[in-house]
């Protein structure tokens, strides 16, 4: 794949992670996505999501805060290594998604589980590995 192209990917991937977290980044803007979320697991067939401690909602935040300024960042300078990285990323995501379906009751899982490890493999694929970059 060309520079411009994965530019583009790198873009369109940030643009997509700019759009879903942005509601974790806050505890206000969370309580809302939360209560979202527990009705679509709900009708996914999953039990409501249990309600999150103030340490919870730390975590969540804090998760949501870095992603959107990792997301900003490919944004304004959409980099052909940064697909390496966030691919890695999405891969490590994918993993602790399918962990968590994997212990059951949550459906709501394969939503993020099929994007997250599609934008990796999409990435990954578009960059070439280091020994073909002659880095």
């Amino acid at each position: 794949m060309n520079t411009s192209n994965i530019r583009k990917l790198v873009r369109a991937s940030a643009a997509y992670d700019l759009l879903l977290t942005a509601p974790f980044a806050t505890p206000w803007t969370f309580a809302v996505a939360h209560g979202h979320l527990s009705a679509l697991n709900q009708a996914l067939g999953g039990p409501p999501l249990p309600a999150f401690g103030t340490l919870h909602l730390l975590f969540a935040c804090l998760m949501g805060s870095i992603v959107l300024v990792w997301s900003w960042l490919r944004l304004r300078d959409p980099q052909a290594q940064f697909a390496t990285y966030d691919g890695a990323a999405r891969f490590m995501f994918s993993t602790w998604f399918a962990w968590t379906l994997a212990g059951g009751g949550l459906p709501l899982a394969w939503l993020f589980i099929v994007p997250e490890f599609a934008w990796g493999v999409a990435q990954w694929y578009a960059v070439p590995p280091l020994s073909k970059r002659g880095g």
